[in-house]
């Protein structure tokens, strides 16, 4: 009788094991290539940054404010990673991506595309009261093991129009209405140069779960924007990562990673970092 209820409990554990999908989220701006950086110059840091997101291993890595070069230095240099994402410039390889990496031993594209930050979302294309072209770039993955499937988001708003980030969020939310009719999981990162009670965070908040919110244990302090200045405290939460409001999802871990080299960063964000569960 022992043994049989034994087994019992050991089938049991691993149905209840094999039902859920642990999938590890990061969001980090990397701070674009600009020489005037001068001591946080890309190429003084750029094997810190590569150092850093192979280290965490995350399953997703929103990337913002990357150009070509850091694209690919990025592509050669992040182990057992793959990308989607285009230049904001010209849908191509023209300024900034929002690109996402992701781990293409563990998870195969379905879809993918990238959706301008504007009135004509389709083409590229500055939004509003915004200073630049903005993106959203985001696929929809299934997991090659359990071929369950996730929608990933990664955007950065603008840094100067008010009612261009605003709008940017009803944007994206609106997008993800559109193309999530199958009720699948959504994720969303971002650096969305809008702190948790300004308006477009607000809004994103109103619409899904700000996982830092809701994680059953938080790491670090909630400020992201360090500003490569190491020795003054970092100045106010900008970045996020957000879950869709389903039962499925619960977030077991977040962190604000605050690693450092020399006494300095290796960008002027700190990235964050969600262990994300989705039952399936």
């Amino acid at each position: 009788m022992k043994q049989v209820i034994a087994f019992v409990f050991f089938l049991t554990a691993a149905l209840f094991a094999k039902a859920q999908t642990e999938v590890k989220v990061m969001s980090y701006n990397i701070r674009l290539d600009v020489k005037s950086d001068g001591e946080n110059w890309w190429e003084k840091r750029k094997d810190k940054v590569a150092g850093l997101v192979n280290y965490y291993e995350a399953d997703f890595v929103g990337l913002q404010e990357v150009v070509h070069n850091q694209l690919l230095y990025l592509k050669d240099s992040l182990t057992g990673y793959n990308f989607i994402g285009v230049g904001r410039d010209d849908g191509k390889e023209a300024g900034e991506y929002s690109c996402i990496f992701y781990k293409k031993d563990k998870y195969s594209v379905v879809e993918q595309s990238t959706f301008w930050l504007s009135p004509t979302p389709d083409v590229p294309s500055k939004g509003w009261d915004a200073a630049l072209n903005r993106v959203c770039t985001y696929g929809l993955f299934k997991n090659n093991k359990t071929k369950k499937l996730v929608w990933v988001f990664n955007t950065h708003f603008d840094h100067m129009g008010k009612l261009a980030r605003l709008e940017s969020a009803k944007l994206i939310i609106k997008k993800i209405h559109e193309l999530n009719t199958k009720n699948y999981p959504v994720i969303v990162s971002g650096d969305f140069n809008s702190k948790p009670e300004d308006g477009p965070s607000q809004y994103m908040m109103a619409n899904m779960q700000n996982s830092r919110s809701i994680s059953k244990l938080v790491y670090g302090a909630p400020d992201t924007w360090n500003g490569f200045k190491f020795n003054e405290r970092p100045n106010g939460c900008i970045d996020y990562i957000f879950v869709s409001k389903d039962d499925r999802i619960s977030v077991l871990k977040f962190a604000t990673i605050t690693d450092s080299y020399d006494m300095k960063y290796p960008s002027d964000h700190f990235p964050v970092l969600a262990t994300i569960n989705i039952d399936k």
